[in-house]
């Protein structure tokens, strides 16, 4: 990567929660800030925020309109969204689809959720008001496993105190080790390593639900609550992605993040695209 992709990230490390407002001072300095970053997006190295630029119709969008009314397995507005995006001759921008009933934010999800279904085809953008940035899972164990700096370039004491700090971080957050009794003459005292296994974290959102009262549908930031520490914020990304791959869990995206705080908004799990992983659904009893 080169010098300016470098600082981005190092200064990013420097975020809480390595995430910020694209906008925001630290940020100012740098030229070309929206290359920079798709081009690290495209390497998956940070995600941000994004909105959809332009749709076009696919042809099982064409297919469905097609459909009797009473077969359609769409609302009115979505298929109203559909109709008008079939009249364009190619893409088209959401400006461009014009309906009164629609205010921009209501557009943008109908358009999400067409696009989810394979009805049209979307193009995103970083988001032209404010936008904001986050390092990846990825990133965080390139800069902690494999990087690997070369040549020569002139970077802040500021932006290398940030990397600094996270591998401290890094170093510290490995399960520490606890006398569980206390050593006899000629024997070693016995240790135990804090480290919970996936199932005992999938019983500690069963019971955080029941004493929550969340339906199921357990926020990601209570899990953190209870859990770090002892547990990274990354040893419990990895875990949650193990029980989802074994298929004992769900993990759902926030809809509505004007209904949290945005401190609460980043204990999610952060996609390429989309909103974060917000939600915890058991799909085992």
């Amino acid at each position: 990567m080169d010098t300016n992709e470098l600082k981005f990230l190092l200064k990013l490390l420097g975020c809480p929660n390595y995430r910020s407002s694209l906008s925001a001072s630290g940020f100012k300095a740098f030229k070309g800030k929206d290359r920079i970053c798709q081009n690290l997006g495209d390497r998956e190295l940070v995600d941000y925020s994004r909105e959809i630029a332009s749709v076009k119709i696919l042809p099982p969008g064409n297919a469905l309109l097609k459909l009797e009314p009473a077969q359609l397995p769409i609302t009115d507005k979505e298929l109203k969204v559909l109709e008008n995006i079939s009249k364009a001759a190619g893409k088209v921008s959401p400006s461009q689809i014009k309906m009164s009933s629609l205010k921009a934010p209501e557009k943008e999800e109908i358009l999400k959720t067409l696009s989810e279904r394979g009805l049209i085809d979307a193009e995103s953008k970083i988001k032209k008001t404010k936008a904001e940035v986050w390092l990846t899972e990825r990133a965080l164990e390139y800069l902690r496993e494999d990087y690997s700096p070369k040549g020569a370039a002139t970077i802040s004491l500021d932006l290398l105190n940030n990397y600094l700090r996270f591998l401290r971080k890094s170093l510290h957050s490995k399960p520490e080790e606890v006398s569980t009794s206390a050593p006899s003459s000629g024997e070693s005292a016995a240790v135990t390593i804090i480290n919970l296994t996936d199932e005992e974290i999938l019983e500690t959102i069963r019971k955080l639900d029941r004493e929550l009262g969340t339906d199921n549908y357990l926020p990601i930031f209570y899990l953190r609550e209870k859990l770090q520490p002892p547990m990274s914020r990354e040893e419990l990304d990895k875990a949650l992605y193990r029980l989802q791959a074994n298929e004992q869990i769900e993990l759902r995206a926030l809809v509505h993040a004007q209904e949290y705080t945005q401190e609460q908004v980043n204990a999610g799990i952060s996609q390429r695209s989309g909103s974060p992983l917000f939600f915890i659904k058991v799909t085992e009893n």
